[in-house]
Parts: C-alpha cells; structure tokens; sequence
C-alpha cells in the first residue's frame, strides 16, 4: 500500500471508514451491532455489579466516571452497610437522596480502592460518538477478578474540541491519583478514538497537573496515533481539527523519552486482522516510535476480529491471550484466541503480574 498523501480522496475516506472493513457485515449493520452489544453489556454489568455512577472528576457536565467496583477485600460487597452507615451508599443513591446536588465524595470508596489495580477504560466513536453510558461492558471479567474498573466520560464532538479531549482525559487520571492514592497501579485501555486518547495520556508533562501517576500499563486497541490523514476525510466535519491541533494532538509526534517510571509501564498495541491497512500502519509505525524512545511495548494482530468485535470479545468471556510477545523485528505477531477467559482480563492480569 502506498502512502497516505498519495491515495484518493475516496481511497483515503475508504481507509478511516472502519465499517468497511468488517468481515461479518454490511457497514451500517456493524456499527448497529456493535453499540447494541456494547448497551446491553453495560447494562448486564450495572446490573449485576457495585458501581458508583456518575462521579464528578471536572466541572463540566461530560467530566464524570463510572466506576466498577471489585468484592470488598473484607470480603463484603459494596453497599453491605449497617443501618446508618452512610459512607458505604453508593454514589448513586447519595446522589438521588440529595435532591440533585452534588456530594462531597464518600469517604468508603476511597478507602475500598486503596487494595485494587485500576483499568480506567476510554471509550471510541471517532472523538463524536458513544460514551461512558455504554462503556461499561468491558468491566464484568476484570471485577469479578478484583480489578476495579472506571469508564471515562468526555464532551465529544461538536461540543468538545479534541483539545478539550485530551486534557479532560489527562484530568481523569489526575483525579483517581488524588482520589484514589493507594490504588496499586492505573491500567489504561482505550479503543478506536479512545485508544488515540490513552496514547496522548502517556505523554502529558504531569507536572502540569501536581501529579505523578503510578501507570503500570496501557492496553490501545486498533487506534489512530497520527492525525492528519483524518483532518482530509468526512470525520472531520465535525471535528473541525487543524493541522496544529492534530500535530500536537498525534501520539507519534508526541513522544517522550522513557523515564524510569515510564520505563516500567507496559504498552501493548492491539490491532484487528479486519482493520484497513491504514490503521495497520498507524499502530506498526507508534509501536516503533515508542520502541525506539525506550518504552516497553508489543504489538498483537488480532485475528479473525474487525474493529467492532475485537472489543467486544476482548471483554468477553470465552477468550484468552495464549501468547503475548515481546517486541518483534519480524513484525507484528498474530494473537491466538482459544475458549477460557476475558483477553482483556488476561493482557491486564498479565500486566499486573509483571508490575
């Protein structure tokens, strides 16, 4: 495949069109499929699951998480309080209880994540779609795993701007390292537009923001890591991005050298088979780039998965990762999946127990 500045612009628009890839279906079923599976997934989990729902990180309406919570390490369930104990009400019911105003965070969540790693998963939709509402699907393996997990919420666009994006991204994990301080680790994991999002997380100056996040690892799945093929196709009619936003918004061109700290936080780029040769090359080429600034990184081809379902399974329980190279100057290796558990679980369990 040529370059990029070299194709059409119906071959360019082709390429960042990612229904048009799918193997399984025609391009407007796949996407309808796809938020279908990742609603109900959501509301199974929250369902079924300890949440606190809705939680301030910033003063805007879309600055909100939803977390997931793991089993007690006393070995009660969220919630399980004696009459009166109003620290252990879910952030939810506090919510509800205070005619709509906003409450001072309990001070039991603080305190219940203190023994758990923490996935803070970014959703996709091309920086203008989905949401925390329905990012909720992938928690149900993690959590039942003792791995809390918290789905990030963020103004797409039009009303956000991917600058406004990316520092509300960064103000979230400002947020659980002050809030959350004794966690044991933050674990990234961001797909499409979101994985775009984790990437620019692990290049912030987080002196800017008075914090030093302890990021163990960082799971991006099939992710644009260099903007500017976007700004000449129709995703960015309502993005509006410049070419200087998108340079300074590009994962690639964005790269630190590896510190000690950044050293020790794992990055493994996933791609699917069924992805377009474009998103191939935009996860090959900042696998590279961060190989070369001394991180710790792998990159995984993904088989028999397009854009849609290699989230979905990678949440699914039924799936596992039985191999997870280590960089490769062959290139990419192919992921193996077999019946077992959730590859999402599996890559953060293996993370955590390199940590």
């Amino acid at each position: 495949m040529g370059r990029w500045q070299d194709m059409t612009q119906e071959e360019l628009e082709k390429q960042y069109a990612p229904s048009r890839w799918s193997h399984r279906m025609e391009k407007e079923a796949v996407i309808e499929a796809h938020v279908r599976e990742v609603t109900e997934g959501t509301r199974r989990a929250q369902a079924t699951m300890q949440t606190l729902l809705h939680v301030p990180y910033g003063g805007s309406d879309g600055e909100k998480l939803d977390i997931y919570l793991p089993t007690d390490p006393s070995g009660g369930k969220w919630g399980e309080a004696g009459a009166g104990d109003e620290s252990k009400r879910s952030w939810k019911n506090r919510e509800e209880g205070s005619g709509g105003n906003m409450p001072c965070l309990p001070a039991y969540p603080l305190l219940f994540l203190a023994a758990f790693p923490l996935v803070l998963y970014i959703h996709g939709g091309y920086w203008q779609f989905l949401s925390k509402e329905v990012s909720g699907f992938i928690a149900p393996p993690l959590v039942t795993h003792g791995i809390a997990v918290a789905a990030v919420g963020y103004d797409v666009a039009p009303k956000g701007h991917l600058d406004v994006m990316v520092a509300q991204v960064r103000r979230s994990v400002a947020f659980i390292v002050q809030q959350y301080s004794k966690t044991s680790g933050i674990y990234l994991c961001g797909h499409s537009a979101g994985a775009h999002l984790a990437a620019m997380v692990l290049s912030t100056d987080w002196e800017e923001y008075g914090v030093t996040p302890d990021i163990k690892g960082a799971f991006l799945v099939s992710g644009v890591y260099d903007l500017e093929p976007i700004l000449h196709t129709s995703v960015n009619n309502l993005l509006r991005v410049s070419r200087e936003v998108a340079q300074r918004n590009s994962p690639v061109l964005c790269m630190t050298a590896a510190t000690p700290a950044r050293k020790a936080c794992e990055v493994l780029i996933a791609v699917a088979q069924h992805d377009s040769p474009e998103f191939h090359r935009q996860s090959q080429e900042y696998f590279q780039a961060l190989r070369s600034a001394g991180w710790s990184v792998s990159l995984l081809d993904i088989a028999d998965t397009d854009h849609f379902d290699v989230i979905e399974k990678l949440s699914q329980w039924g799936y596992i990762l039985t191999q997870t190279p280590r960089c490769s100057d062959q290139g990419p290796p192919t992921c193996c999946l077999q019946e077992s558990c959730s590859l999402t679980f599996q890559v953060i369990l293996n993370m955590i127990s390199r940590a």
